[in-house]
């Protein structure tokens, strides 16, 4: 375990045990993201991250103002969204923030309930409960903003088959590479304002009713330059987590302040996404064209056997191979993890994916947390952008 980090427990039924969950989250549904062009990206997402063509509207199927391209491989559904006019309000979201996540769409038995519950409890609305129909049933849908114009919709589909949702088809392609390994969506983190985490933590507190289960401050999330402070939210039942970051004080400017300045407010910073194979899945990733940051110095992974030594029974990894592919370790007590970061994936340098495999940790990587902001810094260097 990270000798920089206090102990914490991890036991979140315990947390939440006699306590009601009013707002059951089954987990993520999709992720959308508004895009300049959702066909281009559809390409590149499929051609770099393994996804495949699953769903489909635009023009053809009656939709005469946006286009959109679902891509799925395993539990992980991504939705490209494009619009196909000037006048369009998400022409104004592009304009100000570039590509990037409008919409984490979370998986619910009852979306008018979890509406009416978090909007009696000061959630701003973004959409009222709204019953979707086609020839393959129906799908519940509603929505309420978080930080930033980000986007928090609550999706019921217990009562329809069809593919995605109504108004979708089936999108069939000639083209579908081969999945990279990716399995579900392991936590995504959101970067807030100046101040702003606590009023964030309290929001989702209050408002979806998660708890805050891991923090860190700046005396453990900082280089020689520049610091920044963080606490994961999660739900009751663990399967929806969401970090919050927010700037703190250093010497120059960290990499949430850059975010903050190119994506021009808050909102996703990256997600992470599981591979129960991690040295498999980032070898493929790496052959297919995805960019990571560089690869930690020599002296991380000679102080991994000291890092990890409470785990030493445990690990059963090549250290040579995680060192020539990057990929970082760190452990807590409840066993340990391996994860790597890519570089942005759009020209603004804002969203960003992990790749994560868990043996047993439910902790962030404490540990790497150095070495990954030394790696962010020096991207930032060649940016012109930590000043």
């Amino acid at each position: 375990m990270s000798k920089d980090i206090k102990s914490v427990d991890y036991g979140l039924e315990k947390i939440f045990e006699g306590a009601q969950d009013f707002l059951p989250l089954l987990g993520t549904d999709y992720v959308e993201f508004y895009v300049g062009n959702a066909k281009q990206a559809a390409h590149f997402y499929k051609t770099a991250f393994g996804f495949q063509s699953h769903s489909y509207k635009g023009l053809e199927t009656g939709s005469k103002d946006t286009v959109s391209y679902v891509l799925k491989q395993d539990k992980i559904r991504l939705v490209l969204t494009t619009p196909l006019n000037s006048k369009h309000p998400i022409n104004d979201h592009i304009v100000k923030h570039g590509d990037g996540v409008k919409v984490i769409a979370l998986w619910v038995e009852d979306a008018k309930k979890a509406w009416e519950e978090t909007t009696s409890r000061g959630a701003k609305s973004f959409m009222e409960p709204k019953v979707e129909k086609d020839e393959h049933g129906e799908v519940v849908r509603s929505g309420i903003y978080t930080y930033g114009e980000t986007v928090h919709m609550f999706v019921e589909r217990k009562n329809y088959n069809g593919s995605f949702l109504p108004g979708f088809v089936e999108w069939k392609s000639e083209y579908n590479p081969t999945p990279t390994g990716l399995k579900y969506i392991d936590h995504m983190v959101g970067n807030v304002g100046w101040n702003q985490m606590n009023t964030w933590v309290k929001w989702y507190e209050d408002v979806m009713g998660f708890v805050n289960f891991l923090s860190f401050d700046d005396k453990q999330i900082h280089t020689e330059y520049s610091a920044l402070m963080s606490k994961v939210m999660s739900n009751g039942n663990g399967r929806i987590k969401f970090p919050i970051n927010e700037p703190a004080e250093g010497m120059k400017k960290s990499q949430i302040e850059e975010y903050l300045d190119f994506y021009e407010g808050s909102g996703v910073q990256h997600i992470a996404v599981a591979t129960d194979d991690i040295i498999k899945t980032v070898a493929d990733l790496r052959s297919r064209g995805v960019e990571f940051l560089s690869t930690p110095p020599e002296t991380y992974y000679n102080e991994v056997p000291e890092r990890l030594a409470e785990h030493d029974h445990e690990l059963r990894e090549d250290m040579e191979k995680l060192k020539k592919l990057g990929i970082m370790i760190d452990a807590d007590e409840e066993g340990y993890l391996l994860q790597i970061f890519t570089k942005p994936v759009e020209d603004r340098p804002t969203l960003f994916f992990e790749i994560i495999q868990r043996m047993g940790a439910r902790g962030f990587g404490a540990g790497n947390f150095k070495a990954l902001f030394e790696a962010i810094e020096r991207e930032q260097g060649l940016r012109g952008t930590l000043s």
